[in-house]
């Protein structure tokens, strides 16, 4: 059915027991606040009943959630599995590059298997053995996949290299769509996934930090060719995590899972755009929020056939 080849009925969360904003992605995440001067234990622990809540109120709409603990303290960002792999229809896994040293060990190979056991996995690609040479594209952080239309859209960021990127499209058969982005202090936006989000009938896109115009035009055409209502966020929305959300398939039909503050953030009119297509469904964040992520960050989504 063409809503379930954008929006998954089925994903995979991580539950972090030792979570912290990560000092080794700071430098580019303008989005990461530091940790509130609570222990440790106190911290972790709210973070760890937020992505409970994630998790049950997903499961509550009818998605399938596939949930596993990371007890590993040298895996700060474990909590967004997005940037290490994506999944594919026909069957293919990708894994990817990761930037900071520090996520490199959030690949697991459990979480790969049970894929394999559970879904038809056909083939499993991995550009990780790039990493030495410098050169890295973290997962649908980097990219916005367009899976009925077959594009990645991609904001140009040292965490989306045009050379991994290039042969992503190829292999999957998807075409890249680059575009150059400033913040209001001039700094590329890390991921693209803070200020696109693409579900079946609509985007969510903050077209105000494309540099290229034309660029811009033509992303937006394409968007609204493809038969999407294209819905503008400011960046102050961005700054609320308004573009970090994804379009699931439920029990009752597509939803729009964000985080509380993203939704408390839409206009009136942009909530009712959504809802046209998917229900929102907002599920309070916070202390996840102070890693630079929000709840798009937290789900890798399965776009492959169950066995």
């Amino acid at each position: 059915m063409r809503h379930q080849i954008q929006a998954p009925s089925a994903v995979v969360m991580v539950r972090p027991h030792h979570f912290t904003p990560n000092p080794e992605t700071a430098a580019d995440n303008a989005f990461q606040l530091p940790r509130p001067e609570i222990s440790a234990d106190a911290f972790e622990a709210r973070a760890l009943r937020e992505v409970d809540a994630v998790a049950r109120t997903l499961m509550e709409h009818g998605v399938r959630v596939h949930v596993f603990d990371d007890l590993g303290r040298d895996t700060p960002d474990s909590v967004f599995p997005n940037n290490w792999f994506s999944t594919h229809h026909g069957g293919r896994i990708v894994m990817y590059p990761m930037a900071a040293p520090s996520r490199r060990g959030e690949r697991r190979a459990d979480i790969i298997e049970l894929l394999k056991r559970e879904y038809r996995v056909q083939e499993v690609v991995d550009y990780s053995g790039l990493e030495p040479d410098g050169l890295f594209l973290e997962g649908t952080g980097a990219m916005i996949l367009d899976h009925l239309e077959r594009v990645a859209y991609v904001g140009a960021s040292q965490r989306a290299d045009p050379i991994i990127l290039e042969r992503f499209c190829t292999h999957v058969g998807y075409e890249p769509m680059v575009f150059a982005n400033r913040d209001p202090e001039g700094h590329a936006i890390y991921h693209t996934n803070v200020i696109m989000s693409i579900g079946t009938e609509f985007a969510l896109l903050c077209a105000e930090i494309m540099t290229d115009t034309a660029r811009r035009d033509e992303i937006v055409a394409r968007l609204t060719h493809s038969g999407r209502d294209v819905i503008a966020i400011s960046w102050q929305q961005v700054t609320e995590f308004a573009g970090n959300g994804m379009e699931l398939t439920g029990t009752s039909g597509r939803l729009f899972a964000c985080s509380a503050r993203a939704a408390a953030s839409y206009t009136p009119e942009q909530r009712a755009r959504i809802e046209a297509s998917a229900t929102i469904v907002p599920i309070d964040v916070p202390t996840i929020e102070l890693a630079g992520g929000s709840v798009r960050c937290m789900l890798a989504g399965i776009h492959l056939s169950r066995r």
